[in-house]
């Protein structure tokens, strides 16, 4: 289980660095490309998505 909220974790973390990206204007032709909302959500998409990631593979005790 911890495997597939790993794997979501970093997808997660993807998509929020691609809104992000689409927000500033770096990746174009979509209509997220310019917003202000997704300069602002994609950030905190990404880091949700890296705590997860982190949080499924830490080492166990």
């Amino acid at each position: 289980m911890r495997h597939v909220v790993g794997v979501l974790g970093v997808l997660a973390a993807l998509f929020g660095s691609l809104f992000t990206l689409q927000g500033f204007g770096v990746v174009q032709g979509s209509p997220m490309s310019n917003t202000t909302t997704w300069s602002v959500l994609g950030p905190i998409i990404a880091l949700v998505g890296l705590g997860l990631a982190v949080w499924a593979w830490r080492p166990r005790r």
